[in-house]
């Protein structure tokens, strides 16, 4: 079983980072650096299911899929705002698109799964969909999509990784872009508290209880460290299942693509990964260790000692810690090995692949990793780059936490499915925004909205008002596609 498609939906409206640091003061070149050139949002017409939708539909196109044969329509996000419905949502709104075109709609019988963990949720549910597949859906086809909404306080550290978009993916037996076997992936999972959380109510000081909006709760350094501590260990499960060593593990996989929220954090996830891995060779490894610490003036049996008996992470998460760096010493030494060429050759070639396309994106949380498995294939059929045969690695992630790694094998003529993404063509449309209209769209304001005629896509219509004892649809959205 494997993916044999995919196509990315992201909505028009899109922030350049460094006129946002103009607006905001922040320094462009660190911006650039740590974050990326951009991100984008969604406007008044959008929401997490209609991006789904087309990302949905946008798949069934490209791949000539036959709608009846898909029994498995799986939603993977933590944007939702609909605490009923979820997948069903996008199918309504893909099977009316369907019928409208003289098409069949996408099975009766099909299981509409929604699965939410942080930013894995994706990743979760394109395990089940191989389940599915495995199990009592042999001879059907699968359709995961991710979709999400990254927002973030306005002035918080957090207000440059927003993003929104959708992935789908087609998932079926011998598939055509890349197999997975389950039975080889590692998974972890640890509750972490303050980590990054969105209370659907809390209380105030005053004692009030209020409804929270999609905007999270989050402690930075600390849900950093919870990134690498999880990731770690399930690549640890990973490595024990298949019965290979971390170090011949991290020389053999040919790419690696995983949860990104922003560039500096898988640069740092797996340059942490390699230096854990490093620690686990005793003899060439620790030679490099040692060479690694005399160049960042470090203690080598400190940092041994760091690595193999590593902190309670979740011990952190208090108030008079929270703001600790959990890894002191693998902290330094990334700092001082980064951009060099050991850190090129184990970390920054390994990451590269769809890595300048992602940063054009910002943070789509579930659909993070799924589009940069979908830029980096497109790359790498781009350049003509061999992989047929080869390992990539796919490593998500969700805060609070959890972890799974995840080794798929690229199969033959992989490139003729990967060249249907076009991601440059979904990219290109993109509408610029100034500062009054980033402004009017993230306060829900309708004065200095952008002008915008939707084309090719399903919107929402209306939203419901109605309270009435015989009738009620108040909240509910309606949907539209517009031709």
């Amino acid at each position: 079983m494997g993916i044999s498609g995919i196509a990315v939906h992201v909505p028009p409206f899109r922030v350049d980072l460094q006129d946002w640091c103009e607006w905001t003061g922040e320094d462009w070149n660190k911006i650039r650096d740590v974050v990326g050139t951009g991100f984008r949002l969604v406007g008044p017409q959008q929401s997490v299911y209609t991006m789904a939708a087309n990302a949905i539909l946008r798949l069934i196109e490209r791949y000539d899929i036959n709608p009846a044969e898909v029994r498995f329509l799986a939603l993977g996000t933590e944007s939702s705002t609909d605490n009923s419905a979820g997948a069903v949502i996008a199918k309504g709104m893909v099977d009316t698109a369907l019928q409208n075109q003289g098409k069949p709609p996408l099975s009766r019988n099909c299981e509409v799964p929604e699965f939410k963990h942080a930013c894995l949720g994706g990743i979760y549910a394109l395990k089940n969909a191989v389940r599915f597949l495995n199990t009592d859906g042999q001879g059907c086809k699968a359709i995961v999509v991710c979709s999400d909404i990254a927002l973030y306080g306005m002035g918080s550290s957090g207000e440059p990784t927003q993003g929104a978009g959708a992935v789908a993916m087609l998932l079926e037996e011998n598939p055509n872009i890349a197999s997975i076997d389950l039975c080889e992936a590692g998974s972890a999972s640890d509750y972490r508290g303050v980590d990054f959380r969105k209370p659907i109510q809390y209380r105030n000081g005053s004692g009030q209880t209020l409804a929270s909006s999609n905007i999270p709760v989050f402690n930075g350094r600390y849900s950093a460290s919870c990134y690498i501590d999880e990731m770690q260990r399930a690549l640890e499960d990973m490595y024990t299942r298949r019965k290979i060593t971390a170090a011949d593990y991290s020389r053999k996989v040919e790419a690696v693509f995983m949860h990104r929220p922003f560039r500096r954090m898988p640069e740092n996830g797996w340059g942490m990964a390699w230096l854990f891995n490093l620690a686990t060779d005793s003899s060439t490894g620790h030679k490099t260790l040692r060479s690694l610490c005399d160049a960042a003036n470090a203690d080598f049996d400190a940092l041994l000692h760091e690595i193999q008996q590593p902190p309670n992470v979740t011990e952190f998460a208090v108030h008079e810690r929270i703001r600790d760096e959990v890894f002191p010493l693998m902290s330094k030494i990334l700092r001082s090995t980064r951009g060099s060429n050991e850190w090129q050759q184990h970390v920054g070639n390994k990451i590269s692949l769809g890595a300048s396309m992602m940063e054009e994106l910002g943070n789509l949380y579930t659909g993070a990793l799924p589009a940069w498995f979908a830029a980096g294939m497109e790359e790498a059929a781009r350049e003509a780059i061999d992989l047929a045969g080869k390992e990539i690695l796919l490593l998500g992630y969700g805060s609070g936490d959890a972890a799974e790694a995840i080794p798929v094998h690229i199969v033959p003529g992989w490139e003729a499915h990967v060249q249907q993404i076009n991601m440059q063509e979904v990219m290109a449309k993109a509408i610029n925004l100034n500062h009054d209209q980033y402004v009017s769209l993230r306060e829900g304001r309708s004065d200095a909205h952008p002008s915008y005629a939707p084309k090719d896509e399903f919107v929402i219509d209306r939203i419901g008002t109605a309270n009435e004892e015989g009738f009620q649809d108040s909240g509910i959205e309606y949907y539209r596609f517009i031709n």
